[in-house]
């Protein structure tokens, strides 16, 4: 039935409007048209025969009432496109709908070649193929997580599944034929599964049983290093695998396996050992050779001279290489006779060659003790010869210490002059108080003890000790004298009396009246009158009094001795002349003549608990 009212809706009059339904059925009558259109499945593929390529697209026909399409780039570069009336497979993708009619059949109809092709070599695939059956295809290009391999259709070769040790660039597989074991089909998604490590393993299973029956330790056999690391190298040896140790490699020194062996490398090896349980062996690489230890003895015996190579240098000492396999340690101690070394680098470099003196061999422990300074003579055979004690040299201060400064007498002999040999008299705290570095300085010798390799020298010995000269001759009991305060103690205060001289004013001797604290009588630097009550050369020291200066006049007033009468050392009560430092608190002199009874009390000796450095007019340390 004609809907007259669409026809007035397209602005046609019902004359006009036949005429173009006549136009379109080509004079045909109703009942000689096919009204009927062939229902199109998506994805289904169907052959077409190709019309002709315009621009980017191939037009096909399908056996529909519309043409079919194919992107020219279904076709590969460099791949001639298809001639027209060439039949080919296709896969129909869409069917676009022009007008927006559900039966309207003019649509563009969307093929693809490609999908074509892949879907039948995929059902072509799943004809053959099935889980755990081995295939053999070309790794094509690597992804994330692993490999392509072309089998017909491409399969997922997982990286963990590439070699028994994962490699460090699976892209080395790209272009190489391989065989794999298919893990898994997944037909819904049309995805393959492979390993070929799954095929390595279960060769190798069955080849290593075998093997291990077969193998001997001490036997030699060939193998294929498999893969490299720090501590060695994994040898396959035809279904199993051995480690080859990185010390089992050479009798020589190796830093690294590289150095020695590469990857698919064919080597003899020999069987150190194997583990059953465990399916462990142990290899050797030098055991093919002798130990070049074995005659290490014969060649090298103890003090012999031989040359080396510095092939490495610690802390400690140097390893120098005899020969190959044979090295020897130089310790730092051996380096020198007398240059002091802070490090072997001072003195030797790795790759440097030196000549060296055999100490000492134990051949079990694969070990050689070597020195360098045994090459050369050694000067301190020649020290007492050339510095006797007594002798004067000359040197360089070259260090300074708390106990005294070395002295360089020649390069690499050195002698120490202690503080207490520096000064007679003066007192010394600390060295740097007399001498400074790199001062040159002339000492006399006083001892040399070469067996410990030291001399000792002196700075004062220079001059004579003005304790058996100057000093008892200047400073007799009873003189009065004075000086500056120098240094304030608990137990009394050091008063300066010439060229670092100093005298000893017992706390006793400070006041007549009892002193607690010295500082609360005098002062540092303060310049006071004392009297010399005692003097001894022995222990070098001097005694001194502040209370005794005015007794004397005291005395006077009082109908005692006056000065002219008893202020003399000659009429000085010897209970006077006690006073001083040390523990003798005897009298100085033996015989003189008394003087009337003093009704103060006699001057004590210091304290026996005062500290000795206190207690002298110049330490002797």
């Amino acid at each position: 039935m004609v809907n007259r009212n669409l026809i007035r809706s397209l602005d046609l009059s019902e004359n006009e409007w036949q005429l173009e339904i006549d136009s379109a059925s080509e004079g045909k009558t109703a009942d000689e048209i096919d009204w009927t259109t062939q229902e199109m499945d998506l994805n289904q593929i169907v052959q077409g025969r190709v019309l002709r390529v315009e621009g980017d697209v191939v037009l096909v026909d399908v056996g529909y009432k519309s043409e079919g399409i194919i992107f020219r780039s279904e076709w590969e570069e460099g791949e001639s496109l298809p001639e027209p009336g060439t039949i080919v497979k296709v896969l129909i993708e869409d069917v676009e709908d022009i007008h927006g009619l559900v039966d309207d059949s003019r649509g563009m109809i969307t093929l693809s070649k490609r999908k074509a092709e892949k879907i039948e070599a995929w059902l072509k695939v799943m004809e053959m193929v099935k889980e755990g059956d081995v295939v053999t295809g070309l790794a094509t290009r690597k992804i994330k997580g692993g490999l392509l391999v072309d089998i017909g259709v491409n399969v997922f070769l997982p990286a963990s599944q590439v070699d028994i040790r994962r490699p460090s660039d699976i892209g080395d597989y790209i272009g190489r034929v391989i065989q794999c074991l298919v893990l898994k089909i997944d037909e819904a998604r049309r995805n393959i599964v492979v390993s070929r490590r799954a095929l390595i393993e279960a060769e190798r299973a069955e080849k290593k049983a075998q093997l291990l029956a077969e193998l001997e330790i001490g036997s030699r056999r060939k193998g294929i290093v498999k893969n490299l690391a720090e501590f060695g190298a994994f040898v396959d040896l035809g279904g199993i695998d051995g480690l080859l140790h990185i010390t089992d490699m050479s009798w020589g020194r190796i830093n690294h396996p590289s150095e020695m062996l590469t990857i698919d490398q064919e080597i003899e090896i020999v069987i150190l050992h194997i583990d059953y349980e465990k399916e462990k062996i142990a290899l050797g690489l030098k055991q093919r050779m002798p130990s070049p230890w074995e005659s290490v003895e014969s060649k090298y015996p103890i003090g012999a001279k031989i040359k080396g190579e510095v092939v490495n240098v610690m802390t400690y000492g140097a390893f120098v290489k005899i020969e190959e396999g044979v090295e020897g340690l130089v310790h730092i101690s051996e380096m020198s006779w007398t240059k002091r070394i802070s490090h072997p680098n001072e003195l030797v470099q790795p790759n440097q060659t030196i000549e060296v003196v055999v100490l000492k061999i134990d051949k079990d422990k694969q070990e050689i003790s070597l020195g360098m300074k045994q090459t050369q003579e050694n000067p301190w055979d020649k020290v007492v010869n050339l510095y006797p004690p007594g002798a004067l040299v000359k040197g360089t201060v070259r260090n300074l210490t708390n106990y005294g400064a070395f002295i360089e007498i020649e390069e690499g002999i050195d002698g120490l002059l202690h503080v207490s040999d520096m000064s007679w008299t003066r007192k010394i705290s600390h060295p740097n108080e007399m001498v400074e570095k790199n001062q040159v300085l002339e000492c006399r010798v006083l001892s040399v003890d070469q067996d410990r390799r030291r001399i000792a020298l002196g700075l004062k010995q220079l001059t004579d000790d003005p304790w058996l000269t100057d000093i008892p001759g200047k400073y007799q009991p009873g003189q009065i004298v004075s000086g500056p305060v120098t240094k304030i103690t608990n137990f009394g205060v050091f008063v300066g009396l010439e060229n670092g001289l100093e005298g000893l004013l017992h706390i006793s001797e400070l006041a007549d009246h009892k002193v607690d604290n010295p500082e609360d009588v005098v002062k540092v630097g303060e310049v006071i009158e004392v009297k010399v009550l005692r003097v001894d050369p022995d222990e070098r020291k001097i005694g001194l009094s502040r209370k005794r200066v005015e007794w004397a006049e005291e005395a006077v007033a009082e109908g005692g001795p006056s000065k002219g009468e008893g202020g003399s050392a000659a009429t000085i009560d010897p209970s006077e002349l006690k006073g001083g430092i040390g523990s003798g608190s005897g009298p100085l002199f033996k015989s003189f003549t008394p003087a009337p009874a003093e009704p103060a009390a006699v001057a004590e000796a210091a304290p026996s608990d005062a500290p000795a450095s206190e207690s002298q007019s110049a330490p002797q340390e």
